[in-house]
């Protein structure tokens, strides 16, 4: 095959599978949609045939000579031997080390895989599995059934898996369910730091801290777990519950309504930066005041202002691109009936679906400036690094507001995530960047875009 005929198949490929950033501004690819919509449906339909599910997730790089593969290995058997399911990713690693050990004593193993560019990997020892095209359809997969989550030392794909699950719990959008961290050494630093960074913000309660469970064997993981009781399929609209008698239920359309919505509100924006941060803080904090006067910087650039469209950050953002002319944009959820608004957006979306709303901030934005913040802003944060370094998502500035806050985060990444567990790559930790005033991050921003 010819050298240009191979690169523009690989072009392609790549292109299918990212969140390309959309130069035209028209996001309304129906065959997109349609993907989106069937891989929910047959995923659901996968996941009615299973019970008493519990997910384990964790690095794909940690070999089976590692203390934890062992420690992964053993609660699969326990799990297997005591009827339950054990669902993982389907890689290599810790995935690999739950299966393997629920097949070994002929437990249930299931693998929901995620399909990268030319490559796809099922370890051996899943016996059903299921394959993903998009991160967030298989992340609501492995998290919609499970009746408890257990954590092993991972990179920023587990960060985002984790951060996600606890920050849906804080919404109310999920049920409560045991949070099992295996490995002191790893989990304890993440915890100090919410402690000690989002807590004293507001952004972070700490009771619900204190509802995890650090463990450091798989017979202290199990004794969280062993109780735990399958959920019942309820028929209503919740991120969670689609089914009714085994069925996919009439309200998957809902889903998809919400894609169509959503592409829609999408087109034709070109240059925008997405905005993240702490819902907690008041209009008299300092990262109120630097948010305000970012909204206010990229409105005198013609750069469009997206939110999350609620009250803290979201609001100073709005605010200062509001008040200086500049378009101010606010992509919120939805509880029910209510929907909370902050009155300095002057285009708004709201979502019922959490998975729904992150996609539509995520697919136009040209950058991402994260202020300090809870579950939300570090699962978002998580999230659009776990895209890029997978190749999901093309390269654009991750921008961290303020050393003193993030700081102690991206000195755990190069200590634990890189140098003590090398669950990612050196290069890894150079995705993002840190800086302390918003002409630093518009000089970042301004940079990206004349590339």
């Amino acid at each position: 095959m010819k050298k240009e005929t191979i690169e523009k198949i690989e072009h392609q490929a790549k292109k299918d599978f990212s969140y390309t950033l959309n130069e035209s501004g028209d996001y309304r690819e129906s065959w997109r949609i349609f993907r989106i919509m069937s891989e929910f449906v047959e995923g659901y339909q996968f996941l009615s045939n299973l019970e008493r599910e519990v997910t384990i997730l964790g690095s794909a790089r940690l070999k089976e000579d590692d203390k934890y593969y062992g420690i992964a290995r053993d609660l699969g058997k326990l799990l297997g031997e005591n009827g339950f399911t054990t669902i993982t990713g389907g890689g290599p690693g810790i995935m690999e080390a739950a299966n393997r050990g629920a097949y070994e004593v002929d437990g249930k193993s299931v693998g929901l895989n995620i399909q990268l560019p030319f490559e796809q990997r099922i370890n051996p020892y899943v016996k059903e599995s299921a394959g993903f095209y998009y991160f967030f359809t298989r992340k609501v997969m492995l998290t919609s059934p499970a009746n408890a989550f257990v954590y092993f030392p991972g990179g920023f794909g587990t960060m985002d898996e984790f951060f996600e699950v606890v920050d849906l719990m804080e919404l109310g959008k999920m049920e409560k369910a045991p949070i099992v961290l295996v490995g002191p050494d790893y989990w304890n630093p993440i915890l100090d730091f919410l402690r000690e960074r989002s807590c004293n913000i507001g952004s972070v309660p700490h009771k619900d801290i204190d509802t995890w469970h650090v463990v450091d064997s798989a017979e202290e993981a199990y004794e969280f777990i062993k109780d735990t009781k399958d959920k019942k399929p309820l028929c209503e609209l919740s991120p969670e519950s689609f089914h009714c008698g085994g069925n996919v239920d009439w309200k998957i359309f809902r889903i998809m309504a919400e894609l169509v919505e959503g592409f829609e509100f999408l087109t034709g924006m070109v240059e925008d930066v997405t905005v993240l941060g702490t819902k907690s803080i008041k209009s008299d904090s300092r990262y109120y005041h630097d948010a305000y006067e970012f909204g206010k910087i990229l409105a005198e650039h013609n750069i469009t202002t997206v939110t999350g469209g609620g009250p803290g950050i979201m609001e100073a953002a709005n605010k200062g691109a509001f008040e200086n002319g500049g378009e101010s944009v606010g992509m919120n959820m939805q509880f029910g009936a209510h929907e909370r608004v902050n009155p300095y957006v002057k285009r708004s979306i709201g979502f019922q679906f959490p998975f729904t709303r992150k996609l539509m901030i995520t697919a136009p934005s040209k950058a991402f400036v994260f202020f300090p913040g809870g579950f939300g802003t570090l699962h978002q944060l998580f999230e659009v690094l776990t895209l890029i370094q997978t190749k999901k998502m093309q390269k654009i500035p991750i921008i961290l507001y303020d050393h003193e806050f993030w700081g102690p985060l991206h000195d755990f990444i190069k200590k634990i995530f890189v140098h003590n567990f090398e669950t990612i790559s050196d290069e890894d930790d150079e995705l993002y960047q840190i800086v302390d005033n918003v002409d630093s991050a518009l000089d970042i921003v301004k940079k990206f875009r004349v590339k």
